[in-house]
């Protein structure tokens, strides 16, 4: 619930962007470790993380300067796939940083890479997939998304084959649930100035 309340204001009252961020510029979040993040085993909860990426990619566009343009189109920033590993825990009060930054694009999403770390040490990688939808559930191109943040026509830094961290073929593979037909249901995570949601890709 802490986490979902973070979420929301970093949404409604966004930090100040900060001059000179590029697109592939990283984004810090610094956060302390709650007691409403652990689970029974005194640890940070492995659905906490991604309310925790949620916060940190909601920053990143607070830094490029994105938030009033965003809200003038109506786009909402959603994840279509995500993937995680764990190194380290993290326990109750430690401080750490999640590092966001953007991999690349192609003509579908963007791929961003999220790192936890503690005292410089490592403790969670996810690698996320995620796109802009506007007031009508209507899919943003990444390039449409890349000239409005910086003005010009950029080109996507060089993607592995396949794509990074998530396997190859994810596109085809339908999600849980979904073995049937029909449209797609959008799942939100909150509701703010700035909507997080999973959508499948």
């Amino acid at each position: 619930m802490a986490r979902m309340l973070q979420l929301t204001l970093s949404g409604l009252l966004p930090r100040k962007a900060r001059p000179g961020q590029t697109l592939l510029d990283p984004s810090v979040t610094r956060m302390r470790v709650g007691l409403l993040d652990l689970d029974s085993y005194l640890h940070v909860n492995n659905g906490t993380y991604l309310q925790m990426m949620d916060v940190a990619r909601n920053n990143q566009i607070a830094d490029l300067g994105m938030f009033p343009t965003a809200r003038k189109k109506g786009w909402a920033p959603v994840v279509a796939a995500s993937t995680m590993k764990y190194r380290r825990s993290l326990q109750l009060f430690e401080r750490f940083e999640i590092t966001t930054r953007i991999l690349g694009w192609d003509e579908r999403v963007f791929y961003l890479e999220q790192v936890f770390t503690r005292d410089e040490k490592l403790c969670a990688r996810g690698i996320v997939a995620s796109r802009f939808l506007d007031r009508k559930g209507n899919r943003i191109a990444p390039s449409d998304v890349v000239r409005d943040a910086t003005g010009e026509d950029l080109a996507s830094p060089e993607l592995p084959r396949g794509r990074p961290g998530l396997g190859k073929g994810h596109r085809r593979s339908p999600p849980p649930g979904r073995r049937g037909s029909g449209p797609p249901r959008l799942g939100s995570f909150v509701v703010g100035a700035i909507v997080a949601t999973t959508c499948p890709i």
